[in-house]
């Protein structure tokens, strides 16, 4: 993929993370827009990472952490709908006996 193409998914992942996050206030949802735009580089995806200068790594770490913080998060906060989980107490769709 050419890097300006990887730029725009990049930056068009990230902005519809944060809406997720801040418009509608659902951290479960921006959670893995956010960490899927890591998958497009923004930068030179053929530029081992070595070579990288310090900004680009220190870029991505902190997008990284950011992205597990958002999953801790969503872990730890009792409230949050991966801790409720699929199946709903008093749900009649999924009772068994």
């Amino acid at each position: 993929m050419k890097t300006t193409f990887n730029k725009y998914l990049y930056i068009g992942f990230i902005l519809f993370g944060i809406y997720e996050l801040l418009v509608k206030h659902s951290p479960s949802e921006a959670a893995p827009f956010i960490g899927i735009a890591l998958a497009f580089d923004p930068f030179n995806p053929e530029q081992p990472w070595k070579e990288r200068p310090i900004w680009q790594k220190a870029v991505l770490i902190i997008h990284l952490a950011f992205v597990a913080a958002l999953f801790g998060y969503m872990i730890g906060n009792p409230l949050s709908d991966f801790r409720k989980g699929f199946w709903r107490v008093g749900s009649s769709l999924f009772k068994f006996n």
